[in-house]
């Protein structure tokens, strides 16, 4: 059920946001894309191709520019600290795996990722994520905890941005006056109600 419009908006400039917290996601929500700093034009474009595949936004007005987050990030050379003993840097594995969803796709469809249609591409990206997509990188990246650490990372990016949290009713960066209401679909006040109850 939907959740009116602005209600995350709306909130953020409420005494029941912390400031560090109001000014992190009104950032957010005031960035707009940016030309890629990390990746080639290309690289960004087809990890656009991508992240439109793993989260859609077609229905959206405003996009979350997932694949300029990763690209910021990645410039900034920043991490959460870990990584599979099997994988390397960040940025390679991007890179890399990447490349490897092209050279993919040429192998399974004889065209780019791009240029394929939705539904191939869902095939390919379901093969990648059950690690039996076709193609030489894969023997150097295993295909699998890429296509793990891409959908987390883009997942991350999606529903850290306040228009994904509006869209869900995810209110818990309004944590200034603390939550008493724990049970089973109590609500707090600042809670928003879906819209035709």
């Amino acid at each position: 059920m939907p959740y009116p419009p602005n209600t995350v908006r709306d909130l953020l400039k409420t005494d029941q946001v912390t400031e560090a917290t109001r000014q992190e996601l009104t950032e957010r929500l005031n960035t707009s894309s940016h030309p890629p700093t990390f990746f080639t034009a290309q690289e960004c474009d087809l990890l656009q191709a991508i992240c439109r595949r793993l989260i859609p936004q077609d229905d959206h007005e405003q996009l979350i520019d997932i694949a300029g987050n990763i690209d910021k990030r990645l410039t900034e050379n920043k991490g959460d600290g870990w990584r599979y003993d099997v994988m390397p840097a960040d940025g390679d594995a991007y890179k890399l795996g990447l490349k490897g969803i092209d050279e993919s796709a040429l192998l399974r469809f004889g065209q780019s990722f791009q240029s394929l249609s939705t539904e191939q591409q869902d095939v390919l990206l379901g093969a990648v994520q059950k690690n039996e997509a076709p193609g030489q990188i894969w023997q150097q990246l295993p295909a699998d905890r890429f296509f793990e650490e891409l959908l987390t990372e883009a997942a991350e990016n999606y529903y850290s941005h306040p228009l994904a949290q509006e869209e869900i009713g995810y209110v818990g960066m309004a944590d200034v006056p603390t939550w008493q209401r724990i049970g089973l679909n109590q609500l707090e006040d600042r809670e928003p109600r879906a819209e035709g109850i």
